[in-house]
């Protein structure tokens, strides 16, 4: 069950291939598939790039020798003489920015720096050009943190708005591959604006563009501190969601995953209902379908059966199943908010359509035993507004009637009536001929 849904071979075509390794560091550890088989594909994915040390050690583990073929000695040979040539290309402008009272001299307006750097220093497009190659080859060769550095230089002085755009994508892989988090989130933040103001060539290639900032923001959204609030708001947008919708559905586990355990973004929350109901025969996922056993088909059976495997699908997911070490023990902090929030769903909503309920039977759907229900419940009620009372004699939770629910979905559905209604409008407005929607 594991590998069947595995999102690896969907993931993996939408990112840079050196975002693939930890993929596959994760995959190797969880011994989700043959050893052999993860070294074989790290071996063809290093096959196209200039970590050459890397593939030989990786082909003595496979092959259980210390010798190495011969077309992998010439490559290396022909990577360190590359090396060089491109070090010497961008000598000069490296020679200019490593010295902090030559870099005084530079200004915001980029013009002026080209100007400058010609006329006192004899550094023209040539050399700003060497730059950019020789920081792409180091970023081949592994060297995050060199590429980093140069890819932001080139960026400085660079006029070329495609390849100051491929610079871009190229500093955040590197960032991301150091776990830099904070600053990923905003070289994120920066390519998605220029996504989204950027005049493409075709509408298609916009939308590439989107599904993969979408799938490389998976590695900051899943480890930065307020990621779980950043996915949701940058998936949810209407632009990104039909982008998945159309062509990556398989994000919606994350988006789903993003929502069951954040508590703060529950009216979108019922939006995404919706979503969940459009896509569910069209899209197999453990945790979306979780959702909409509950909040579609109101098959609480179904969702308990869903529970284990949405365990199984987050232990077994590189960006889900993100492990913690303390002391003696190993934690799965998402898996364990998952489930706590995943029976905090069941249990409101069977709430909300039974009055009286037997303990037993909830304990059951809840995936407890009957005294560990018995704890969760009267917690809950403890520190929650929950209208509840248990009757411990019957083994029975009475639910007291509220009308505040009915009153809160009423103006819960007039707002997004009201705001469904604003964007008919809007575009009605945006393509009526001659006119300007304000």
């Amino acid at each position: 069950m594991a590998s069947k849904y595995d999102l690896t071979p969907r993931i993996a075509p939408n990112l840079d291939r050196h975002l693939v390794f930890p993929l596959l560091e994760f995959l190797q550890e969880r011994g989700l598939y043959p050893e052999e088989d993860i070294l074989k594909a790290k071996i063809e994915l290093l096959n196209h790039t200039n970590m050459v040390d890397y593939a030989m050690d990786i082909h003595k583990s496979l092959y259980h020798s210390d010798d190495v073929p011969q077309d992998m000695i010439d490559r290396r040979a022909e990577v360190v003489g590359r090396l060089k040539a491109l070090e010497d290309g961008a000598a000069p402008l490296i020679g200019f920015l490593q010295n902090p009272n030559a870099v005084q001299e530079l200004r915001a307006d980029k013009q002026y720096n080209l100007q400058m750097l010609n006329d006192r220093y004899q550094i023209g497009p040539e050399q700003i050009d060497a730059l950019y190659d020789y920081a792409k080859f180091q970023f081949e060769c592994g060297n995050y943190s060199g590429a980093a550095d140069y890819l932001y230089q080139y960026r400085a002085l660079c006029t070329n708005s495609d390849k100051s755009l491929s610079a871009l994508w190229g500093k955040l892989a590197a960032e991301v591959l150091m776990q830099n988090w904070d600053i990923a989130l905003e070289e994120l933040n920066r390519l998605k604006e220029i996504i989204d103001s950027k005049n493409f060539s075709s509408p298609l290639n916009q939308v590439q563009s989107r599904i993969w900032l979408m799938h490389w923001s998976l590695f900051i959204f899943f480890n930065h501190d307020n990621g779980r609030t950043q996915i949701i708001d940058l998936f949810n947008q209407d632009k990104y969601l039909n982008a998945i919708q159309t062509n990556a559905p398989h994000l919606l586990r994350y988006l789903a995953t993003a929502f069951i355990v954040n508590k703060r973004r529950r009216p979108q929350f019922k939006e995404f209902i919706k979503v969940i109901q459009q896509e569910q025969y069209s899209h197999e996922d453990p945790i979306t379908e979780f959702l909409a056993c509950i909040y579609v088909n109101y098959d609480f059976d179904g969702a308990q059966k869903k529970m284990k495997e949405c365990e199984e699908v987050i232990l077994n997911d590189p960006f889900l199943g993100k492990r913690i070490e303390e002391g003696n023990f190993t934690t799965v902090p998402l898996r364990d908010e998952f489930l706590e929030n995943a029976r905090l769903f069941i249990f409101e909503t069977y709430c909300c359509i039974h009055q009286r309920i037997d303990m037993g039977v909830l304990a059951d759907k809840l995936n407890l035993n009957y005294e560990e229900a018995e704890r969760w419940i009267v917690n809950l009620i403890r520190t929650s507004k929950l209208e509840a009372k248990i009757d411990s004699k019957l083994g029975t939770i009475i639910m007291e009637p509220s009308y505040t629910n009915v009153y809160e979905q009423l103006i819960d559905h007039t707002k997004a009536l009201s705001t469904r209604t604003y964007k008919i409008v809007h575009q009605l407005l945006e393509n009526a001929p001659g006119q300007t929607a304000r």
